[in-house]
């Protein structure tokens, strides 16, 4: 098979929970322990970060590769999904998997694979694991899927374990409160290993402090040793985000510029902070320069796109992947900071997240754009107008993204807006 069969064969036969949903679901780790055995349990061979949460994990996962990359180590980068090419998810210093090496790893494991019929996920995980072992990384990043007790990269002993923060998303999986929530992120805590909690939560603290006990491992909030202040938003040839941060009440790192602009990102940039001060304690070279230089170059040394990205200056177009409630209300909060006279949204979403609660949280005073990305989780665009409809939000319905897009370049005026967003898989089609 040739790289396009390859994928083709990948998608076909092996359940991708991004596309097709539930289906792709695997509530248990045999599978990945199967493939763990037929690959000589790879991850075995390289030490680890691994980064679990119900946001921003992806940002946390590149800005701490672009830190150890800064100190000279060989890093890799495991994260999902992928919005233009499937070997996004895999990466050492910012280069994607070969080609080639995708070819071979399947050819090599096919009949494996139909024999254990495994998830596209966990072949995933499988892949990117043999390529950091053979390729002998320092170390890898390691990004869960939707969940942390039963999900396939839940095999790795790491030097840190890092929870970004919980909220309600996936809830027909991982439970419906953030108890229940925290509960199964909180499976990626391991013996006497240090674990960096990045938000606070009154919930979710007695979750992970009685888990951290049980595994007995220190556990660190990074939102109460370290602060951000005087953060700066501005839009020049790019959206740049700049700011102080404080540790323990004093002055840490004066005036950073972080290309990754989203209101939220100093909550990932403190947790990704508090991680490299571990990692430095174990010998890591993480220290400030090496921080402030990796957050400062994190999408020129990962590739990183899709968090509050610029695809076009005038009129002013952004997207980000923002997916759920949560991330919804983050981009709310950047969109009423960013100056515009009128606001254009191209919007679609996946079936099974909580639309109302994320279309209840946008203005009303916008012109909106329905469409659907081009997989079978997509919610149909004209479900989705009439709901936004019922609650005050007027626009058209397009029959695909970039039809959607096309639309509202055509309609904003110089000093408008334009934001695409509420899933991955339309901002995917839309960049």
């Amino acid at each position: 098979m040739d790289y396009q069969q390859t994928l083709d064969y990948m998608l076909a036969r092996l359940p991708m929970f991004h596309r097709v949903g539930a289906a792709a679901y695997r509530a248990d780790l045999g599978n990945t322990l199967e493939l763990c055995d037929i690959t000589d349990y790879p991850h075995r061979h390289f030490q680890s970060v691994h980064i679990a949460g119900t946001n921003g994990k992806g940002s946390v996962s590149h800005i701490l590769s672009s830190i150890l990359q800064t100190s000279g180590k060989k890093v890799g980068l495991y994260t999902s999904p992928h919005l233009r090419d499937f070997r996004e998810r895999i990466r050492i210093n910012g280069e994607m998997i070969s080609e080639e090496y995708v070819v071979e790893f399947v050819n090599q494991y096919r009949n494996d694979f139909d024999r254990i019929q495994p998830s596209f996920f966990e072949m995933s995980v499988a892949l990117a694991f043999s390529y950091f072992a053979k390729e002998k990384v320092d170390i890898a990043i390691i990004e869960t899927g939707m969940g942390g007790r039963l999900d396939s990269t839940n095999v790795i002993s790491p030097l840190v374990s890092v929870i970004t923060n919980i909220g309600l998303d996936h809830t027909q999986f991982l439970g419906n409160t953030l108890k229940l929530i925290a509960g199964e992120k909180a499976g990626i805590i391991k013996p006497q290993t240090p674990v960096v909690i990045g938000q606070t939560n009154r919930e979710t603290l007695p979750v992970f402090r009685a888990k951290a006990a049980e595994m007995i491992s220190p556990i660190y909030f990074a939102d109460e040793e370290f602060e951000v202040r005087n953060v700066k938003y501005a839009v020049t040839d790019t959206p740049k985000l700049s700011f102080d941060v404080f540790y323990r009440g004093k002055l840490y790192l004066e005036n950073i510029e972080s290309p990754l602009a989203g209101s939220y990102q100093p909550h990932n940039i403190l947790t990704v902070i508090q991680t490299a001060q571990i990692l430095e304690a174990l010998g890591w070279e993480t220290g400030i320069e090496n921080i402030r230089t990796g957050i400062e170059n994190a999408i020129i040394n990962t590739g990183f796109a899709g968090r509050w990205q610029m695809l076009q200056r005038s009129p002013l177009t952004i997207c980000d992947i923002g997916h759920n409630v949560d991330g919804i209300k983050e981009v709310i909060k950047q969109l009423n900071v960013t100056p515009h006279k009128k606001l254009h949204i191209v919007f679609g979403v996946v079936s099974d997240k909580d639309i109302n609660g994320m279309l209840e949280l946008l203005p009303k005073y916008a012109i909106y754009y329905f469409c659907n990305a081009n997989i079978p989780r997509a919610m149909n665009a004209e479900l989705l107008a009439d709901k936004a409809r019922k609650i005050g939000l007027t626009g058209e319905v397009w029959p695909s993204v970039i039809e959607a897009k096309e639309a509202a370049l055509s309609a904003a005026e110089k000093n408008d807006l334009i934001f695409i967003g509420g899933s991955a898989f339309v901002v995917a089609e839309a960049i």
